[in-house]
């Protein structure tokens, strides 16, 4: 009898925590919207932990800034670099990408009537199944009319307005609620503890501290490999395929934007830029790039882009990926491998700092598993020591 009431004093505790953890994540789905917006707070706010830092070290008769002002001074900078390089790149992007929509197609298609004549015999002979009649032309035309199309720009400009609210309100939220978050490191640490019982707090406050540190350094990093494949790429175009300031800069955006994306991210911005820079040298008016052949032409371009990736890969790759948030490589391609066939090439942009919070946690939580102690033996793994 006694043990058919604990039985069911179990299941009924179970049943409760079902439903609280039901209701919670119901609640968090109805203002999905505003947990949007702490999250992006709290990644903003970890970008800021190093300019924080270094004001710190600025001292005005032996005394640091009151925290308010540094606050204030680093969001500002942040902020400031964020929205400086995008007002500096998203005009010279859409110039690049209007007038590559308001480009005459069969004009194009003719201007590579050589190269792709060349490339059409060598499909015809290798490939005797595609028949006498196949033109790879008339294949290129249509793809180019399919992605260059004038309604799908409208479009875009039709929905502008109402994004343009949705991003106002919550770049607002955003700023507003990232002060607070740099002003006072403890306070989103305050906010999640006071949701769990005292007895978890300690570990609680111990895997926010990890995880904060850990993808500090891990977003600090991004930031560093976008601008470094950028500048490669541009200086690339710029100085040695002749594509002009603008041009070169546009496509060397876009592909360290790209780049974030792990292992195929490199071979998309590649391939978009190797394509938009050969549009770009045979529809311009007037004449751009070395004066060489088509295929010479498109090789050089993907040699640029195969060293800024081989500098990339040597260089910011290891630091970021191993260094930064303390995994081996082994485990972050499992991980990327998993997410890609989950969600997508996109969602492995998230892949990293996710598997950082769930790895802390698990160390944290669930050390005493064997899986987890064979996967993180030593504390030095998942924590690293934090300046002041």
């Amino acid at each position: 009898m006694a043990s058919t009431e604990k039985y069911t004093e179990k299941l009924a505790k179970y049943i409760i925590y079902a439903a609280g953890l039901a209701l919670a994540l119901a609640v968090c789905w109805y203002f999905r919207k505003v947990l949007i917006y702490i999250l992006l707070a709290v990644v903003v706010s970890l970008l800021a932990k190093p300019v924080v830092k270094l004001l710190k070290k600025i001292r005005i008769k032996n005394h640091a800034a009151p925290a308010p002002l540094l606050a204030a001074l680093s969001l500002v900078i942040v902020l400031g670099l964020i929205l400086g390089v995008l007002v500096l790149i998203v005009p010279i992007v859409s110039g690049m990408l209007k007038d590559i929509s308001m480009t005459n197609v069969g004009d194009a298609a003719r201007s590579l009537v050589v190269p792709l004549g060349e490339l059409n015999e060598f499909l015809r002979h290798t490939f005797s199944s595609l028949g006498p009649d196949f033109r790879i032309e008339v294949f290129v035309v249509q793809e180019l009319q399919k992605l260059i199309d004038v309604s799908t720009f409208s479009s875009v400009l039709g929905s502008a307005a109402s994004f343009l609210t949705s991003f106002g309100i919550g770049l607002v939220a955003t700023i507003f609620i990232s002060f607070f978050f740099i002003k006072d490191d403890d306070l989103f640490s305050n906010i999640v503890c006071a949701l769990v019982p005292d007895k978890l707090e300690e570990k609680v406050r111990k895997a926010i501290s990890d995880i904060g540190y850990l993808l500090s350094r891990y977003f600090t990093g991004v930031i560093i490999q976008i601008t470094e494949v950028a500048m490669l790429n541009f200086l690339g175009i710029w100085l040695i395929a002749g594509l002009g300031f603008n041009a070169a800069l546009g496509i060397g955006f876009m592909c360290g934007i790209l780049n974030m994306i792990p292992y195929i991210g490199p071979f998309m911005g590649g391939a978009l830029g190797t394509v938009i820079g050969l549009v770009l040298k045979y529809t311009s008016a007037t004449p751009i790039g070395l004066d060489v052949s088509f295929w010479t032409f498109a090789i050089i371009l993907i040699a640029i882009f195969c060293v800024a990736q081989f500098v990339d890969n040597m260089i910011c790759q290891p630091l970021i990926y191993s260094t930064s948030i303390k995994s081996t490589p082994l485990e972050i391609f499992l991980v990327l491998m998993i997410v890609s066939n989950i969600g997508g090439p996109f969602a492995m942009i998230v892949a990293v700092p996710t598997y950082t919070i769930f790895r802390v946690i698990a160390f944290r939580f669930f050390g005493h598993v064997k899986a987890i102690k064979r996967l993180i033996p030593d504390e030095k793994l998942i924590s690293v020591d934090k300046e002041d």
